[in-house]
């Protein structure tokens, strides 16, 4: 009778798998609200939900440069031409360059990344319900998803140990898969139904501010202004910049100086 311990070891990782991934999905899709007002994105919103914190800073850095607030050259140095910032994100950027206006650009990123200002234009995002709640909430279902793969491998491995044990006189070989089969379908079916109902959650938005992105991503690409370069850099990133030296900036690596 070892195959029965088996088989309940079985039906026991399947299902804390499962349960736990349909949890996890579970306190995702309450982040997928319908906000009780037209929500207009700005661009450091868009930033936000394209690409978190680090895309805000970026799109700060370009903004400020293209209006010739800021200089950054393609070595890796930001320099503060204009120190007057225009609101809380130029007013990071500024303050992490420091009272001597010149920096390398990679801490400037990295600091303004992590301010109050963009901590505080997430939260507001979270609380309207387009952007997903926290780093956890964006990894909990992908981690779950992980686990029932693994907990569908284990089913499998402790069904081939139950049919290579002798085979008991009151169960066949034949009714033993048969129970190992039950498990084993729970986990890939909930597998096959996290494919569906879960692949729309991206990293940093929910799926109503996926929608929102993708009608500001169709107007960016209508348009050739400013304005629409600042869209696209907020979408796609850095490397929807056009112009090589700036692009270069952002590109640009820490090196030992040389003798």
């Amino acid at each position: 009778m070892f195959w029965v311990l088996l088989l309940l070891l079985a039906w026991a990782v399947a299902g804390t798998a499962c349960t736990r991934l349909c949890l996890a999905a579970v306190r995702t899709a309450t982040t997928d609200t319908d906000p009780g007002r037209e929500h207009g994105l700005t661009l450091y919103e868009a930033a936000f939900l394209s690409g978190g914190p680090a895309r805000v800073a970026d799109l700060t850095l370009v903004s400020m440069a293209r209006q010739q607030r800021l200089l950054l050259a393609h070595t890796g140095w930001a320099t503060v031409v204009d120190p007057l910032a225009r609101d809380e994100m130029e007013r990071s950027v500024i303050g992490a360059i420091g009272p001597e206006g010149q920096s390398r650009i990679a801490p400037v990123r990295s600091a303004a990344a992590g301010a109050d200002a963009v901590r505080s234009l997430g939260e507001g995002l979270v609380r309207a319900g387009l952007a997903v709640p926290d780093v956890a909430a964006r990894t909990t279902v992908a981690a779950g998803v992980r686990q029932v793969r693994a907990a569908a491998l284990a089913v499998f491995g402790l069904g081939a140990v139950a049919l290579a044990l002798p085979a008991p006189t009151e169960m066949p070989h034949d009714l033993v898969a048969m129970w190992f089969a039950l498990p084993l379908t729970l986990t890939l079916s909930c597998l096959a139904i996290a494919r569906v109902e879960v692949h729309p959650y991206a990293r940093w938005a929910s799926p109503a501010g996926q929608r929102l992105l993708g009608g500001l991503h169709r107007r960016a690409n209508r348009a050739a202004d400013d304005h629409s370069l600042l869209a696209s850099v907020a979408v796609r990133g850095i490397r929807a910049i056009g112009e090589p030296e700036l692009r270069a900036a952002f590109a640009h690596r820490d090196q030992l100086p040389r003798e």
